[in-house]
């Protein structure tokens, strides 16, 4: 068995450069949470929201390497369903668990993919900073991948909680 666990990035600031405060708060607790889980690797998007997240997290995963993958970077993927594809080939077959920290519409893809779904219900699936997506490979052979979690933010505060999504979807 094999899983990958996808992670948005963190809060950040509205000049995308970088986190905020919150969005920080939100990375050290994503790190805190995963630090027992077995994570083997940390891919994530090469944009600067994402890398300070994948650093703040490996901070809590001491010895566990850091890779960007050009893949998981954020772009709609049905303006190059190739490449999107690509990318879900890319961890298709995950190593055992590896981390992506990525972006709200590449975990749509991934949810999507392994749901066998049409390609237009990507979009439906919105994921708050931070929220923890789990999909599980069998070891068996011709067992489909279950996604386990989507978008969990159990290690959030419930003021950390809605970051990232539209306001008519934030929840008090």
């Amino acid at each position: 068995m094999s899983r990958l666990w996808l992670a948005r990035h963190a809060e950040a600031r509205p000049d995308e450069m970088g986190l905020t405060e919150a969005g920080r708060r939100q990375a050290a607790l994503l790190g805190e949470r995963l630090a027992g889980a077995g994570i083997k690797r940390i891919s994530h998007s090469p944009l600067p929201r994402a890398v300070e997240t994948a650093s703040i997290v490996s901070a809590a995963l001491p010895g566990v390497p850091v890779v960007a993958a050009g893949e998981l970077t954020d772009s709609d993927p049905t303006d190059d369903p190739a490449a999107a594809e690509a990318m879900v080939a890319r961890f298709a077959d995950p190593p055992a668990d590896e981390l992506c920290i990525t972006h709200m519409f590449q975990i749509g893809w991934f949810v999507r993919a392994v749901l066998d779904a049409p390609a237009a219900r990507w979009a439906a699936l919105n994921s708050a900073n931070t929220g923890v997506t789990v999909l599980r490979w069998s070891s068996n052979p011709g067992v489909p991948v279950s996604p386990l979690v989507f978008n969990d933010l159990t290690h959030l505060p419930a003021e950390l909680r809605w970051t990232g999504f539209p306001p008519e979807l934030q929840v008090p």
